[in-house]
């Protein structure tokens, strides 16, 4: 039994060690320009800005490291897709009435929309190859 114990708080401290160490690169992580492709949107243009053609919405804030992650990712996205979708970006903590609206509860969220409606949604960091299979699928539509 003690042997159980041992081998438990060995792994809990090895488990609470990684977490630490992850969270402190994670800090380190500088945040990279947006593209000028990438549109930044508010609470008060989301409506207009999402409500036609096919639109991609990263909702981020400046504190997230997977946020940050993601924004290289995004900026190759709008490069790729220039004129065919809109690919933009809202400030969770300074926009907080569109992010609730849309019930985001962990970010990186992306939600695509076509013509104003939500048409699929990705959590967490993703590839570009992802998002770009998704976005031809619902422009193929």
């Amino acid at each position: 039994m003690w042997i159980t114990v041992i081998v438990f708080v060995v792994v809990l401290s090895v488990f609470i060690i990684l977490v630490v160490l992850a969270k402190r690169r994670m800090s380190k992580i500088e945040a990279v320009p947006d593209s000028p492709k990438v549109k930044i949107l508010t609470d008060q243009n989301f409506s207009n800005k999402t409500k036609s053609g096919i639109v991609l919405v990263d909702f981020w804030a400046a504190w997230c490291g997977p946020c940050k992650l993601m924004a290289p990712v995004l900026n190759d996205v709008a490069e790729t897709v220039d004129g065919k979708a809109t690919i933009a970006k809202l400030n969770v903590d300074d926009h907080r009435a569109t992010a609730t609206q849309f019930k985001i509860r962990s970010i990186p969220t992306m939600i695509l929309f076509k013509n104003g409606k939500e048409v699929t949604r990705f959590t967490g960091v993703k590839s570009k190859d992802t998002i770009l299979k998704e976005i031809e699928r619902r422009l193929a539509y």
